[in-house]
């Protein structure tokens, strides 16, 4: 229709002109016509149109592709269920839930869990995310809010479903705490347009469940998690050991590997890793593999790869004799204290610049661990302090390549005073004066370091050796570093 009218207009124009009527008032008023036109559209637009053709993927994503997620796909099934009994749900009188909101930090696989939930429903799938929703124009948020849910229910007829999954990303953009938001009210209409399109979603033949995303739970708006709206939140954490290695085996199966048997080092090693992180290190590990020209990816491989992706990059960056031999000092004593206090501890150290860090020591893996005593602590404390000490034994100073280090101490020794670890006891942090806390976590620190400095003095030698041979050969694997120490 819009087509036909075009058309007919501009014929209107060229009949005009040929003969002989002055059209350039009415070309003025059409262009201004169809830029508001077209502003208009564009205002209301949702870019969730690519995102909706997912639903016909020739391989559906399933739960079976996602790894070190159990807990969370159990949970996220156990609330999909409810879907897919719908008629028996119905005779037993239960309300169906409107909303599941997925919480856990980046990279674990919340877009995943949703598009596994949509091919486990077998439901019309559509994605947003919640920044799409946000303008500087009232009333243009809540129009992009009917126009998504709307586009779900004709997605499900479409594709001949009779129910449909909403993915919004970003929850905490669009449902953000009322009144937070001081510039303008168009937030809060938003907002209020999402509460208003999930009370009424039973009220149509079509099933429609919103999946929500977000790592800033704490964000959002009460009446959005309430029950009745987001009636279930689902913790998406980072995996543990199990989980990392059923994600290296997911994203290594598309990849040659020498020894199958390593994906277990490799997942002990990855500790904190999110399945984002794991798939950007197999990534890396085969990228590395082909530069060397290698048919088959080694564990030296994964080594470079962890360290790339902690790190970054290996850096050009040119730094002076005088600085790369305070570098390895402080490197060294890192590695000394760490292979004293805890044995085994080194994997390998390097005074090759990556990412900020001009060096950096790398510990053998270890089981996971989430409990720590106020001995382990302190050990921690001593590990990161050790770089500035031996500094301090050569040089007779430190210098600024501590303070992250420091840092660290820092929030190691305030870990000790908030859970009862220090001579202070049990303590509420926020009802103990600030200077007391203060004094505490200095004197655990000052303590630590003189602790510290008495076991890096009586290994002056092995302190000495090891810098001197970073000096020369740049990286100390576990090996060598064990070979220098004994001789």
């Amino acid at each position: 229709m819009i087509e036909i009218a075009v058309g007919a207009g501009i014929g209107v124009l060229i009949f005009l002109a040929v003969v002989g009527v002055n059209i350039t008032p009415l070309l003025f008023i059409a262009l201004v016509g169809g830029a508001f036109y077209y502003f208009t559209k564009t205002q209301s637009k949702v870019n969730f149109q690519e995102i909706s053709s997912q639903g016909k993927y020739n391989n559906p994503l399933s739960f079976d592709n996602i790894g070190g997620q159990d807990t969370a796909i159990k949970e996220l099934q156990e609330a999909l269920d409810f879907m897919i009994h719908a008629d028996e749900i119905s005779r037993m009188g239960i309300r169906p839930l409107k909303g599941v909101l997925l919480v856990g930090p980046p990279g674990t696989g919340k877009t995943l869990l949703a598009r596994a939930a949509a091919s486990y429903t077998r439901s019309a799938f559509i994605a947003a995310s919640g920044s799409e929703f946000i303008e500087m124009y009232a009333g243009v948020g809540a129009k992009r809010v009917r126009k998504l849910f709307a586009e779900a229910r004709k997605k499900a007829i479409r594709e001949k479903k009779s129910s449909a999954i909403i993915f919004i990303d970003e929850l905490e953009v669009l449902g953000g705490k009322r009144g937070s938001h001081s510039s303008h009210l168009e937030y809060d209409q938003t907002l209020n347009q999402l509460l208003v399109e999930m009370d009424g979603i039973t009220q149509d033949e079509t099933r429609i469940l919103v999946i929500g995303a977000t790592n800033r739970a704490d964000l959002l708006d009460q009446a959005l998690i309430r029950p009745g709206r987001f009636d279930r939140q689902v913790q998406v954490g980072l995996p543990d050991k199990k989980g990392r290695a059923r994600i290296l085996e997911i994203h290594l199966k598309n990849k040659k590997v020498r020894d199958e048997a390593l994906i277990d080092e490799i997942a002990r090693a990855t500790f904190g890793f999110s399945g984002a992180h794991i798939e950007s290190l197999a990534n890396e590990a085969a990228i590395l593999a082909m530069r060397e020209n290698a048919a088959e990816i080694e564990m030296h491989h994964f080594n470079e790869a962890i360290d790339k992706v902690i790190m970054g990059e290996k850096l050009d960056r040119q730094i002076s004799p005088q600085e790369m031999e305070r570098v390895s000092i402080h490197e060294s004593g890192h590695a000394v204290i760490s292979e004293l206090t805890e044995p085994g501890s080194v994997s390998s150290l390097t005074i090759v610049p990556r990412g900020k860090a001009l060096g950096f020591l790398r510990k053998s893996p270890q089981d996971d661990q989430h409990l720590y005593t106020c001995e382990q602590l302190e050990k921690q404390i001593m590990v990161t302090v050790a770089g500035a000490v031996a500094e301090e034994i050569k040089y007779g100073s430190k210098s600024t390549g501590a303070r992250n280090d420091f840092e660290q101490a820092w929030t190691l020794a305030r870990e000790i005073v908030d859970c009862g670890l220090s001579s202070l006891g049990i303590i509420n942090s926020q009802d103990t004066p600030q200077q007391v806390v203060y004094e505490q976590c200095k004197e655990i620190i000052h303590q630590l370091e003189d602790q510290t400095r008495k076991l890096l003095s009586a290994e002056e030698d092995l302190l000495f050796k090891l810098s001197a041979f970073l000096l020369t050969e740049e990286s100390i694997d576990r090996e060598t570093f064990l070979q220098l120490k004994a001789s």
